[in-house]
């Protein structure tokens, strides 16, 4: 009897080393995975749109904004902790009539930039709020076989407000003013991070994502509008 038990538990160490081991990776890369959501990707040199080749531009390490936006998110975050009113009444309009973006603290028009719209896939209309605001983050989708593909690494500046439609830099065209996304809100990247850095949920300055909470809400963006045929 000493022997069975014996000799089952030989059989059986091996298979809880290796249950242990499955745990530890699924749970490690999860954690890596989270650690690192909106970060840039290194690895990720060529983008794919519609069929046509670009190459992924260089990580932005120091801010192309002519003003320290670590200082002003600081500030934002205090701000909102004492309940500021501007803060409060942030808002984001995107007319889709005329491809434009306007950025509102309450009445005060404070930013307004030429965008590109939905083409290929349409802009959803109505009122929404930021979820989740990522520096960095890969988009892929389209058909392949309607020439519609699209793989692109690392866009950035991203902020979703509404299941996969996000507002974001663009650097595979400059059409701005003109439909051309699946859905999307295209801008051009210095815009995008003026914007990101100006929308809440406030993210710190050390870190590449943070999802909107009852504390840090996110922006809200309301979307009207007929974008036109071009």
């Amino acid at each position: 009897m000493f022997k069975n038990k014996f000799i089952v538990s030989l059989f059986l160490i091996p298979i809880a080393a290796i249950l242990i081991s499955v745990i530890v990776i699924f749970f490690s890369d999860k954690l890596f995975k989270t650690k690192n959501e909106g970060a840039y990707d290194i690895s990720k040199k060529t983008a794919i749109f519609h069929g046509k080749e670009y190459q992924v531009p260089e990580e932005i390490i120091q801010p192309v904004l002519g003003y320290n936006v670590f200082t002003d998110i600081e500030n934002n975050a205090t701000s909102n902790v004492l309940g500021s009113e501007s803060n409060k009444d942030k808002r984001i309009e995107i007319d889709l009539s005329s491809q434009t973006l306007y950025a509102y603290e309450g009445n005060e028009k404070v930013m307004s930039f030429l965008v590109s719209t939905g083409k290929w896939g349409l802009t959803p209309t109505g009122e929404y709020q930021i979820w989740i605001k990522l520096r960095y983050t890969l988009m892929t989708g389209g058909s392949k076989d309607l020439g519609t593909y699209y793989y692109l690494p690392n866009v950035p500046y991203t902020m979703y407000f509404y299941k996969g439609y996000a507002i974001h830099g663009a650097y595979w065209h400059t059409d701005w003013g003109h439909p051309i996304s699946h859905g999307c809100i295209n801008m051009q990247i210095p815009d995008a991070e003026k914007l990101f850095y100006w929308a809440n949920p406030v993210i710190p300055s050390n870190t590449n994502s943070i999802k909107s909470t009852e504390d840090n809400p996110g922006t809200k963006v309301i979307i009207y509008g007929t974008t036109p045929k071009d």
